[in-house]
């Protein structure tokens, strides 16, 4: 009986390592691949309507399936049923990852010369799978409604209700009556089919390499658990827009041209400058004091230089008096000539000609103003003309020659 239950469990275990070699064969995954990319195509090409998708896309799914654990039994007396959530995004059409949670309850077989005996327990994985969209990868478009995604992760696995185990723990050296961690990496492959505007059906194989202890055993190399489940899953970034038809325009009816030539009015504005000459007219006070007749007076030369410069044919006329309160009149005389004559000098030593200069003095015998202090003054005034202009806003018009169309 035990010769018979071992080459039971060796044709077990090498049918299905021979089938999973043969799925993993490059030819067949390559005619595999095709086929699922025609059936996407051509479904495409059978749709009258045209989807894009937002990135990034988020998804949320449900599976649910069978599992069984590749040990040193046969694994076909090990299936039992297995369920998952998932919950992630799709970045790109070609890339995305999800967070997938998987498990319900595990079975292990123990077999020796003596006896066997089955035991179950429960486990639960959590993994973070990278999912690369192989139709999208290879395809011109960002949507089709057939895809198949090449899935791997890795994560951790926890299994605890280990009882039925612990139990047996004369057999089963390695079981604990607690729970217990694992390292769990995964590769798998999903097929999904886009039954609505969010809605997608799919089937996906999963492999997942555990540690060696996880079914409370020993076997010298880890333990792998096959999955195959169906499920069903929620695309929240889906949009649909309908295929639209160009409409064909017809060739328009080339008429022949009719021109015809008019005289048109332009009006515009435009400005008149006058030129003109104004008259100008400056005066200067230097005061002196009792006997006094030095030209101290740099401020009003250098206002006289600025006149000059903005008149032209200026006229200077110098006036010099002294007061008839001071002195005497001879003595009053002199005094208002040699004012007259020191700012003569200043002048023309400041560069005005002589030729523009008219001077006098007077003495005491005019006294231009009331106030008795204020006799003894030079009084200077400059005259000049000032080019200026005048700008006068006027309305003119031009006529123009004008083609138009009227046909």
């Amino acid at each position: 009986m035990f010769v018979c239950l071992r080459k039971k469990t060796y044709l077990c275990v090498t049918n299905v390592t021979t089938m999973m070699n043969n799925m993993m064969q490059p030819k067949k995954l390559c005619f595999l691949f095709s086929v699922f990319y025609l059936m996407s195509t051509m479904v495409s090409a059978k749709d009258g309507e045209e989807k894009t998708v937002v990135y990034p896309q988020l998804f949320f799914g449900m599976q649910g399936g069978v599992q069984t654990t590749l040990t040193d039994n046969c694994c076909w007396d090990l299936f039992s049923p297995t369920a998952s959530f998932s919950f992630g995004s799709f970045f790109t059409p070609v890339a995305g990852a999800r967070l997938h949670i998987n498990g319900i309850w595990n079975k292990g077989r123990y077999m020796d010369d003596d006896e066997n005996f089955n035991y179950k327990y429960k486990y639960l994985t959590t993994n973070v799978d990278l999912l690369i969209n192989l139709v999208t990868l290879i395809g011109k478009r960002n949507y089709y409604p057939v895809n198949v995604y090449l899935i791997g992760g890795i994560g951790l696995n926890y299994a605890w209700n280990n009882d039925e185990a612990f139990a047996r723990k004369d057999k089963l050296v390695l079981a604990n009556d607690g729970g217990s961690f694992s390292h769990n990496a995964r590769i798998g492959a999903q097929l999904d089919y886009n039954i609505s505007k969010h809605v997608s059906l799919n089937l996906e194989v999963a492999a997942n390499t555990l540690k060696d202890r996880y079914n409370s055993k020993l076997s010298s190399k880890g333990d792998w658990q096959l999955t195959a489940q169906l499920g069903v899953a929620y695309k929240f970034a889906a949009k649909k827009t309908k295929k639209v038809k160009e409409p064909v325009i017809p060739e328009p009816v080339i008429e022949p041209e009719v021109w015809e030539t008019r005289i048109d009015t332009i009006w515009y504005d435009d400005v008149d400058i006058t030129s003109k000459s104004e008259n100008g007219t400056r005066i200067w006070n230097i005061y002196y004091g009792i006997r006094e007749s030095n030209f101290d007076a740099e401020e009003q030369l250098v206002s006289i230089g600025s006149f000059l410069k903005d008149f032209h044919d200026c006229r200077v006329e110098i006036k010099s008096y002294s007061d008839a309160k001071t002195g005497n009149p001879k003595i009053n005389m002199e005094i208002s000539k040699q004012r007259c004559e020191k700012a003569v000098k200043a002048l023309t030593d400041a560069g005005v000609p002589t030729t523009s200069i008219t001077a006098n003095y007077y003495g005491d015998t005019i006294q231009p103003y009331d106030e008795n202090n204020k006799n003894r003054v030079t009084i200077i005034v400059a005259s000049g003309l000032k080019d200026t202009c005048e700008k006068k806003m006027l309305k003119k018009y031009k006529t123009k020659e004008v083609r138009y169309r009227i046909k």
